[in-house]
């Protein structure tokens, strides 16, 4: 699976940015999407993940009852609504796609290319 996110750019604090991340192949609806970030000289850390069947969703705590995970698997788009946004959420922004495995764990096979996210102050 290929997958492309989009959506990054500058907001202030506060405000609202949603993320897209376009998925390719057939078997899109049968992975587990997830959301990651690098900050600048930061280590990379997992955001959110919705999985394959159920759409059951897991969220880091540092972002929990702000930002929500979905996925539209007829589209195979997998989409990121991040709300209240703080400067501290600044960072390049990583989706990702499993077959198997733990969905906060960083064993992802698969990565799209970042797409920055900057809340300025």
């Amino acid at each position: 699976v290929q997958l492309q996110a989009s959506g990054g750019g500058v907001v202030p604090a506060g405000g609202s940015l949603r993320l897209s991340c376009a998925g390719s192949g057939h078997a899109f609806r049968s992975y587990t999407l997830a959301w990651f970030r690098q900050a600048t000289g930061k280590q990379r850390e997992f955001v959110a993940a919705i999985s394959w069947g159920d759409s059951r969703t897991v969220y880091a705590n540092s972002v929990k009852g702000r930002f929500t995970i979905t996925r539209d698997n007829a589209k195979k788009m997998l989409y990121l609504q991040m709300n209240s946004l703080k400067p501290e959420d600044t960072a390049d922004y990583y989706c990702a796609a499993q077959s198997s495995g733990t969905m906060a764990s960083q064993n992802y096979g698969y990565w799209g290319r970042g797409t920055q996210v900057t809340v300025s102050s």
